[in-house]
């Protein structure tokens, strides 16, 4: 009886720990609005740091914690003239994290509200969220 007792906790702990791990989300990108950058993280590590723009002033980029709710390889922008936005991660209606070719503006607010990349690292970052899933990335927006 106590075999089959401590089998069944060892059974039950592994089950509950893979459940928690489950829930976790293996690609983390955090946006700092202050320090205008993005620091993306997979199973807890810190691979990459990239400047980014988030909105200007007049404009907002909207905080709290998303999941990615679709993604386009190209995306164009219906809002303003049909803007380019490459590899484009859409988390909170129509706010994304997407490639600029306003490189010179990263490190500073200059966007109407989405996260603006370097391409090289947009692209980098869409390949990511594509191989975790949406369900395992998470993006998380703060000052």
């Amino acid at each position: 009886m106590k075999k089959f007792v401590l089998m069944a906790t060892v059974l039950a702990t592994a089950l509950f720990g893979m459940s928690l791990a489950s829930r976790a989300a293996n690609l983390v990108a955090n946006i700092d609005v202050s320090s205008q950058t993005m620091t993306v993280s997979k199973y807890g590590q810190v691979v990459y740091r990239w400047s980014v723009s988030t909105a200007r002033k007049g404009y907002f980029t909207p905080r709290g914690s998303y999941r990615p709710q679709w993604t386009a390889r190209m995306w164009y922008s219906s809002k303003y003239d049909n803007s380019p936005m490459p590899y484009s991660v859409f988390f909170h209606g129509g706010y994304a994290i997407h490639g600029t070719g306003a490189v010179r503006n990263l490190g500073r607010p200059a966007s109407h509200g989405c996260v603006r990349l370097h391409p090289a690292n947009a692209a980098t970052f869409y390949a990511m969220v594509k191989e975790a899933g949406f369900g395992n990335t998470r993006i998380v927006v703060a000052n």
